[in-house]
């Protein structure tokens, strides 16, 4: 499938989304990998982990790049060779990328019940029990994992803790974005961060506000 969605939040800054219809066959013929990165390719076991890692060589085609122009730090943060600065995830049928002159960070999730059992272990769950429904809050809890660990990726570094250390201000559903903060070690980041819904999958995507 070509690209699904496109978002340019400001002259600066674009996402890409990409929903994974194609062969594993068919997502490699256009795409030249670095000899190691095809070798790790070989070494998955998972044919959705395959799929949605070609997936993101062909967004990055997309922004102009090829895969030899991505390259990663000591910490696993992706970057570029150019200087912009890359976030990078996919999940099951979606893979996204976002490409900024600022620093960015981006997660797609699908939206599944399970993540209500796991709610208090990375957010204040209390401030979000008062959803109307089960299904609200299952949405409200992606959401907020999908925005801190776009702030994760953004700040990678080690010791990092999605509840003890990334704050997302309440929100609504409908908002499509609003402040998050990273508190660590006496220094307090604040970013933007947006979000919207598709198929059953939730995107956040956070820049520096």
């Amino acid at each position: 499938m070509p690209l699904y969605k496109s978002i340019k939040p400001n002259p600066h800054t674009e996402v890409k989304v990409w929903k994974i219809t194609e062969s594993f066959e068919d997502l490699l013929k256009p795409i030249t990998l670095l000899p190691d990165r095809m070798k790790r390719v070989d070494g998955m076991k998972s044919e959705i982990h395959r799929r949605g890692f070609l997936s993101v060589r062909h967004l990055l085609a997309e922004f102009g790049y090829e895969d030899k122009d991505l390259y990663y730090d000591q910490y696993g943060k992706p970057h570029l060779t150019d200087g912009k600065h890359i976030s990078i995830t996919h999940s099951f049928e979606f893979s996204a990328v976002v490409v900024s002159d600022e620093v960015v960070g981006i997660d797609i999730e699908m939206q599944r019940s399970k993540i209500i059992k796991i709610g208090s272990k990375f957010c204040d769950f209390d401030n979000y029990h008062i959803c109307k429904s089960e299904t609200e809050m299952v949405r409200k809890l992606t959401v907020i994992w999908c925005i801190k660990e776009s702030l994760y990726k953004s700040y990678a570094t080690p010791g990092l803790s999605f509840k003890e250390h990334c704050q997302v201000i309440p929100f609504m559903l409908d908002d499509g974005q609003t402040l998050s903060w990273i508190l660590y070690e006496d220094k307090a980041c604040r970013y933007t961060s947006h979000y919207f819904e598709f198929e059953g999958y939730t995107c956040a995507y956070i820049m520096p506000s």
